[in-house]
Order: structure tokens, then C-alpha cells, then sequence
């Protein structure tokens, strides 16, 4: 067995321990409010952050082309308080007819 292949069976363990390890010490207790909080806004601060890693990645110029005219539209459908599926529905689609005018 390569070692990438001995790495990622490694990392795949530690995951499965990891998720394994809250339901194991919790038990049936909930969590306590305050971690509830936190943990309800992991999701949008993390999709958030690659969102802008992906379409603002260092080394790349800044410039207006299709994944920016999708992020526009997501944000504005946010505003809107569109759902979070549907936002990403619409930023694909306008990303997509963007591409295929050629705005990039």
C-alpha cells in the first residue's frame, strides 16, 4: 500500500473517531443552548469561506467574469431571503448563461 493511500485510511479513521466521539460522551444529553448557536452558524460561515476562496483564491487576478456575476446574484438573492438552495440554484444558472454569452 502506497503511502497516500496509508494517509488517507489514517484521516478517514480520525474522521469516523471524531464524529463517533460526540454521541459517545453526550449520550442522550442535548447540547447545551449556547453550542447549539454556534454550531447553527458553522455551516453558512463555512460555505461562506469557500465560497470566497474559490472565487477570490490568491493568485488569481481580480476581475469580473462568470463567478463573480454568480456571487452577485447569490447575494442578492440572500437579501432577498431566498432559501439557501435555492441561492445556490441561482448562482450556478447565472454563472452558467454568463459562461455561455461569454462573459467568462
Amino acid at each position: 500500500m502506497s503511502e497516500s493511500w496509508t494517509i488517507v485510511i489514517a484521516v478517514g479513521a480520525g474522521t469516523m473517531a471524531i464524529k463517533a466521539a460526540g454521541p459517545l460522551l453526550l449520550g442522550s444529553r442535548p447540547l447545551p443552548a449556547s453550542v447549539q448557536r454556534v454550531v447553527a452558524l458553522l455551516a453558512p460561515a463555512l460555505l461562506a469561506a469557500l465560497v470566497a476562496t474559490a472565487a477570490l483564491g490568491v493568485g488569481q487576478p481580480l476581475l469580473i467574469d462568470a463567478r463573480m456575476i454568480g456571487l452577485g446574484a447569490a447575494a442578492l438573492a440572500l437579501v432577498l431571503r431566498a432559501p439557501v438552495l435555492l441561492v445556490v440554484v441561482i448562482a450556478a444558472a447565472t454563472a452558467a448563461v454568463a459562461r455561455l454569452i461569454g462573459l467568462g
